[in-house]
């Protein structure tokens, strides 16, 4: 396999355009550009990362439209998944606003949320998940994830710690954007670094998330 030496900026360029142009036609004329500045560094990078976090998925450029208004064909950034979990891993993209990391889960069933909410709810278990996403917010993480509008059923308004209770799936995400990092061979560090900081809340969710 070859060494990661980098997005280059034809990556950034090419979904700079795709999100232009969005056609099969502009995809056919750019292939190139994709398999060579897009797919063949992301295969690196999460290559170089393979012995310390497992195998990647890296998803299809194609989106499903078959249920969806947006017939758009393509997706507007790759993507790169490490599962380490049910729907719970570890995340990387690269687009045209430049690359960011993330680590979660992205969806549950209602047995797994039931579980997940039963830890957020128990004072010590709950607690340690508020320490852990303190510390990594003060970190420049961003909390995200689908979320009710209201408590979820059980559970009081008033609960200490309903905003997290209200998740139905959680993630944490990094910018790291237009560092001149993402276009050197040190961005495989980088990444490693930001997914080594955000493991105790994937262990968080490994080990209080089963059903």
């Amino acid at each position: 396999m070859a060494d990661f030496t980098g997005f280059p900026e034809a990556a950034l360029d090419f979904y700079d355009d795709l999100e232009m142009d969005n056609t099969k036609s502009f995809w056919e004329a750019h292939r190139a550009t994709y398999n060579e500045a897009v797919a063949a560094p992301m295969k690196a990078l999460v290559g170089a990362l393979e012995p310390e976090f497992g195998t990647a998925k890296i998803f299809r450029p194609y989106r499903d439209v078959r249920f969806s208004k947006d017939k758009t064909p393509y997706k507007t950034a790759q993507g790169a998944f490490v599962a380490k979990g049910q729907s719970t891993g570890y995340y990387v993209q690269v687009g045209a606003a430049g690359v960011l990391v993330g680590v979660g889960f992205y969806e549950a069933t209602s047995e797994r949320l039931a579980a997940v909410r039963a830890a957020i709810d128990d004072d010590a278990h709950g607690a340690d998940l508020e320490a852990i996403l303190a510390n990594l917010t003060a970190s420049k993480w961003q909390l995200g994830g689908d979320q009710l509008k209201t408590a979820p059923r059980g559970y009081d308004i008033d609960h200490p710690r309903i905003a997290l209770l209200r998740h139905k799936s959680m993630s944490l995400r990094k910018e790291l954007g237009f560092d001149p990092v993402i276009h050197s061979p040190e961005l495989v560090d980088h990444v490693r670094a930001d997914w080594s900081e955000a493991t105790p809340f994937v262990d968080w969710v490994l080990a209080h998330g089963k059903a």
